[in-house]
């Protein structure tokens, strides 16, 4: 358990991916409060996490007690994601949370991917 404190707030917060993934809770949102919290890392490790993870960030906003907006920026489509997205819609919406997604497509190099550019 961490040792009680006052909240940290950060811009932009990268939640950890593959095993690290598993440390993510409830008490580190509550904690950690972002204005843009960034899910990355298409994995198997992360996507059986996945849906803890979101439901951790509904639960720790919830006690944060103000106004402030979040914005979610997935990096990978997952049908983990769509679901949770559907089923807490109205509950993401009181908590003044947008989870951000995008049709953009990049080309660099030979490759393409999805992107979305998020400004400050």
């Amino acid at each position: 358990a961490a040792p009680p404190g006052p909240p940290i707030y950060v811009d932009l917060a990268y939640l950890p991916g593959s095993w690290s993934a598993r440390t993510v809770d409830e008490e580190f949102f509550r904690r950690v409060r972002s204005l843009c919290y960034v899910v990355s890392g298409d994995d198997h490790l992360k996507e059986g996490v996945l849906r803890s993870l979101l439901d951790a960030l509904l639960a720790g906003k919830h006690q944060w007690g103000t106004d402030i907006q979040v914005t979610l920026i997935p990096t990978f489509d997952s049908l983990v994601m769509h679901e949770w997205y559907q089923e807490t819609h109205d509950r993401q919406q009181e908590l003044g949370i947008t989870v951000l997604g995008s049709n953009s497509t990049v080309a660099m190099q030979d490759e393409t991917f999805p992107a979305c550019k998020v400004e400050f």
